[in-house]
């Protein structure tokens, strides 16, 4: 009897999955139109990058659930990884930065809201095409933030979330300890 070397329907159906994620992401309705999005899929060697820093921050920073995290990163053949840029988009009279106006954020390096509002909706539509395909997902703020602490996204992507996928017969996301 000889083995298939193939990889399981189930597998490469993630990578299906993964792509209709990322085009979800992209296409999700945005601030005053403009994408500030940085979309990758991220799997092999720098998965392990990334999941080698996850490590390093629960030990040095004693953030345990980073470890749990890349762990169960680990159980998962690619991430889905999704950052934004975070510089004022001008949108006029708003302050929802929590400065007067886009100039004064700029300033002081704050953090647009309506980038922050643009990646959720990003997110969200990239977890519904997910649950649509059946797919084992969870959103990780760990690994977007391992991500970027490991040089895998550009210099002015300074939040992002990681969504791991997996299709095995019991999600590695969930009953975590």
């Amino acid at each position: 009897m000889s083995v298939d070397p193939t990889p399981a329907p189930e597998t490469q159906a993630l990578d299906t999955v993964a792509e209709l994620k990322c085009l979800a992401a992209r296409t999700a309705p945005k601030a005053k139109g403009l994408d500030n999005l940085v979309i990758r899929i991220v799997r092999g060697d720098d998965k392990a990058t990334v999941t080698a820093q996850m490590r390093r921050v629960a030990e040095d920073h004693g953030v345990g659930f980073f470890a749990r995290d890349a762990d169960n990163c680990d159980l998962a053949p690619l991430v889905v990884l999704v950052g934004t840029r975070t510089g004022p988009v001008g949108v006029p009279h708003c302050g929802f930065c929590g400065f007067v106006d886009c100039a004064g954020c700029a300033e002081a390096g704050g953090l647009c809201a309506y980038n922050a509002g643009d990646l959720g909706i990003a997110l969200g539509s990239a977890a519904a095409v997910a649950a649509r395909h059946h797919a084992d997902n969870r959103m990780m703020f760990s690994f977007g933030k391992s991500a970027i602490e490991a040089g895998l996204l550009p210099p002015d992507i300074t939040v992002a979330i990681g969504i791991p996928l997996s299709a095995t017969g019991k999600s590695p996301f969930f009953d975590r300890i």
